[in-house]
C-alpha cells in the first residue's frame, strides 16, 4: 500500500506544549520529516496544546500529580484524532502510555548533562555557606544536598526563560538547566557550566526527544520510522526499564544514564533520599540487546540495598 503523504491541503498535525523549548523540539521533528519525505513546511501544522503542568506554576509537581501533567492533554488530543503525533521531552514522560498509544520513535540525543547556571559563581563548590539555589527537580535537589547539605534549596518552577528571569531577579544565586535545552534554544549567552555525569548523574532520558503516535496509525508509523534514531532507542530502553522497575515519578529522586561502546551498553543508576542524606548507586554493563534487562536488574539491586520504603519514606 502506497504511503499517503501529507500536503498543505491535508497537513500532518504535530502536537506539542507551547514553551519555546517544546516548540523548538516540534520544529526539529517537522524539519526531519520534511527532509525525509521531501515535503514543504506547510504540509505540517504545529498544534500547541495547553497542559496542566504549564498552567500551574506556584506548586511543586509532586503536589499536583507528577509527570503526567505535561502529557495528559496532548495524549487526549492524540487519542481523539485532533493531532497525528505528539512530541515530548523524554525526561517528562511517564513510563507507561495510555491504551492505544505507542512511544517508539526517538530523535538523536542531545547533550545529556546538567548545566550549573549562575551570574555569581561557576560551580557548586563556589557557593557560600547557606547560599540559595533554585530548582524544581527533586533529583537535582537531592543530589545537591548530598554534596552541600548547608545550602538553601527553593522551588523554581517554569520554562527555561522563566527560571532565568528568576535567577536575574536574585530569587536564587544559582539554578540548574539541561544542556540539551539550552543548546536547542541556541542560548549561548547563558552563564552556564556543564556538569559531568560523574559529578551529577542526569535524569533518565535527559536530552532525548520522543514522538508518540496512535498504535493503529500505520501512516504515522511509516513516517516516523524514517526519522527514528536506533542508538537513542537502545539507550532509552535500558534507562526507562530502570525507571519503570523503580516506579519512578516526580516524587522520586532518580538518576540514570546509559552509553554505548561497540556492542556493549553501560548503565549507571542512582536513587537518593529527597534530602540527599542517603545515596545508592550502581554501574554495570551488558550486551546492547540486554539493555532493558540490565535496567530492571540494576533497579532490583538498588532497591534491595536500600530496603523497604526507601523511595517513599
Amino acid at each position: 500500500m502506497t504511503l499517503q503523504l501529507p500536503s498543505p491541503a491535508q497537513p500532518f498535525n504535530i502536537g506539542t506544549r507551547g514553551s519555546p523549548l517544546a516548540l523548538a523540539q516540534a520544529h526539529e521533528t517537522r524539519a526531519r520529516l520534511m527532509a525525509a519525505f521531501d515535503l514543504p513546511e506547510d504540509a505540517f501544522a504545529i498544534c500547541i496544546i495547553k497542559v496542566t503542568g504549564d498552567m500551574i506554576q506556584d506548586r511543586a509537581l509532586k503536589e499536583i500529580g507528577g509527570k503526567g501533567l505535561f502529557t495528559r492533554e496532548i495524549e487526549e488530543a492524540l487519542l481523539d484524532g485532533s493531532i497525528d503525533i505528539a512530541v515530548h521531552s523524554m525526561k517528562d514522560m511517564p513510563v507507561l502510555q495510555p491504551g492505544g498509544l505507542l512511544l517508539d520513535t526517538y530523535l538523536p540525543r542531545e547533550d545529556v548533562r546538567d548545566a550549573y547556571v549562575s551570574h555569581k559563581s561557576t560551580g557548586i563548590a563556589d557557593l557560600a555557606h547557606g547560599a540559595t539555589v533554585g530548582t524544581s527537580s527533586l533529583r537535582r535537589r537531592a543530589q545537591l544536598l548530598a554534596r552541600r547539605p548547608d545550602l538553601n534549596v527553593v522551588e523554581f518552577r517554569g520554562n527555561v526563560q522563566t527560571r532565568l528571569k528568576k535567577l536575574g531577579d536574585n530569587v536564587a544565586e544559582a539554578t540548574f538547566l539541561a544542556m540539551a535545552g539550552l543548546n536547542r534554544l541556541n542560548m549561548d549567552d547563558v552563564p552556564k557550566h556543564a556538569i559531568q555525569p560523574e559529578d551529577m548523574l542526569p535524569a533518565v532520558a535527559q536530552g532525548a526527544i520522543g514522538i508518540e503516535r496512535r498504535g493503529d496509525d500505520s501512516r504515522a508509523a511509516e513516517m516516523l520510522a524514517a526519522i527514528h534514531d536506533g542508538p537513542t532507542g537502545q539507550r532509552l530502553a535500558a534507562e526507562r526499564a530502570f525507571l519503570a522497575a523503580l516506579d519512578g515519578s516526580c516524587e522520586t529522586p532518580i538518576g540514570g544514564l546509559s552509553e554505548l561502546d561497540g556492542g556493549t551498553l553501560r548503565l549507571r543508576g542512582e536513587i537518593l533520599k529527597p534530602d540527599g542524606s542517603v545515596v545508592f548507586n550502581d554501574d554495570a554493563s551488558a550486551p546492547i540487546e540486554d539493555g532493558a534487562a540490565l535496567g530492571r536488574e540494576m533497579a532490583a539491586k538498588l532497591l534491595d540495598r536500600a530496603g523497604p520504603g526507601f523511595l517513599h519514606g
